[in-house]
């Protein structure tokens, strides 16, 4: 039997990116395919797409500057 090698890389003030994953399982049990080689997980839980990151974490990070 084959495994894939499944990576994780944590983006410093962003998403984590995930490498050679099926699916993805949320915290709820909510199972979600992957069709890409990579994809990227939100962190900060301001997303508008659930699991997947949209960015909105650049968004929050730019109206905090004067």
């Amino acid at each position: 039997m084959s495994t894939r090698r499944v990576t994780v890389t944590e983006c410093p003030g962003g998403p984590l990116l995930i490498r050679g994953a099926d699916e993805v399982v949320g915290i709820d049990g909510t199972v979600a395919p992957v069709e890409r080689a990579v994809v990227a997980l939100c962190r900060c839980g301001r997303s508008d797409r659930l699991p997947w990151c949209d960015d909105s974490h650049r968004d929050r990070r730019r109206r905090k500057k004067p």
